[in-house]
This record gives structure tokens, C-alpha cells and sequence, in this order.
């Protein structure tokens, strides 16, 4: 995986995004012209019931919000996913209170291919690295294995169950929550079981 430095206007100021990239992938900041086709994908009922925070439905002023708002925060990292030129998802970063969490969203024709697992696995090796995290947290809704197995296949461990806001359902509903250390990853780096199969 490779870093090259990108800087993003915010607010009048430049925020240095890198750029990461992968065998497969790259991961950059959002920009404006990217607005319709986050919005296409994201716009899909089954990517928005699975992700806490995307509304349903999706247009184009949402997705403007969201790439206005984009690294904005300190210890924030929010990249979309690039394949081929093709942008094909999002994996970030959230600084939150408690902990920093690790999300991430494809569109649905872009599932099942490991993309997901790719793209945040050279996230959290950005966010114990660049960014010096110690640990970090993620979740899956309980009715979504194939997320489970995204966060099992980077390492997270599972803690429990928590009843989760959903905004695109209006409702709360239970996700499954995982956390991973610093050392943890950093001792299946050093004898490669963290590589992209």
C-alpha cells in the first residue's frame, strides 16, 4: 500500500488527505464532482439500512453535505473508493467521543468482491499509523454476515450487541460491535495474516 499526499480546501484552509492505494483500490477525499455518483449508490435501500447515518432516500444535496463536511474534523479520515476510475464506494474514519469508528458502504453491485475488506484494512493501517490511533471500533447490523465478516477478516474483535440509531429506517435496531487494537494488528502484520486474500 502506497501514501501520496492530496489537499483538500475546508472553510478557507487546506486539509492534507492522502491518497491510499492497494492492490486493487484507491482511496481518496471526496470532491464535489463526485456528488451524483455517491449519490446513485448510495441511494439503494439495502446499502442505506445497512449503515447507521445514510438517510433514504439519497439525492445529490446529500451527498454535496457530505462531501462539504468530509476531513473537516480533527483525527477525521473519509475516502472514497476508486476501482478501475470507477467510484464504487466510501471507508472512514469518525473521530467520535468515545472511540474512533471505522464505517464503510459499496454500492450493491460492487458487493461480495472483497473491496470492502481491501479498502478497510489500508484505512486502519492509516488510522494506527498516520493518524496514531490506539484503537479503534466498528459495527454490523446482526442482520448483515457479510459486514461481520469484513470487520473478522480485518481483525476486530467482537464485544457484544448495542441497539443502534438507523437513520434510514427511522428506528433503532441491533449491531453487532467490534473493536481492534493497535498491537493486535500490528502482531498479525508482522507475520502477514492481515493481507488481502
Amino acid at each position: 500500500m502506497t501514501f501520496a499526499p492530496e489537499l483538500v480546501a475546508h472553510s478557507g484552509r487546506a486539509v492534507n488527505v492522502p491518497v491510499l492505494e492497494t492492490t486493487r483500490l484507491s482511496l481518496r477525499a471526496p470532491r464535489r464532482e463526485d456528488a451524483k455518483v455517491l449519490a446513485a449508490l448510495a441511494n439503494e435501500v439495502r446499502v442505506a439500512v445497512n449503515t447507521a447515518r445514510l438517510p433514504h432516500p439519497y439525492r445529490v444535496e446529500e451527498a454535496d453535505e457530505f462531501i462539504a463536511a468530509a476531513n473537516a474534523r480533527e483525527g477525521e479520515a473519509c475516502f472514497v473508493v476508486i476501482r478501475d476510475g470507477r467510484l464504487i464506494g466510501a471507508c472512514s474514519i469518525d473521530p467520535r467521543e468515545e472511540a474512533p469508528e471505522l464505517g464503510y458502504w459499496f454500492g450493491v453491485s460492487f458487493w461480495g468482491r472483497g473491496y470492502a475488506t481491501e479498502a478497510s484494512r489500508a484505512v486502519v493501517d492509516y488510522a494506527f499509523g498516520d493518524l496514531g490511533y490506539e484503537t479503534l471500533h466498528s459495527g454490523a447490523r446482526v442482520s448483515n454476515p457479510a459486514a461481520r465478516r469484513v470487520l473478522e477478516k480485518c481483525a476486530f474483535q467482537w464485544t457484544g450487541v448495542r441497539l443502534t440509531r438507523i437513520r434510514s429506517i427511522n428506528s433503532a435496531a441491533p449491531v453487532d460491535r467490534f473493536r481492534l487494537d493497535r498491537g493486535l494488528w500490528a502482531s498479525l502484520k508482522s507475520w502477514g495474516a492481515t493481507r488481502v486474500a
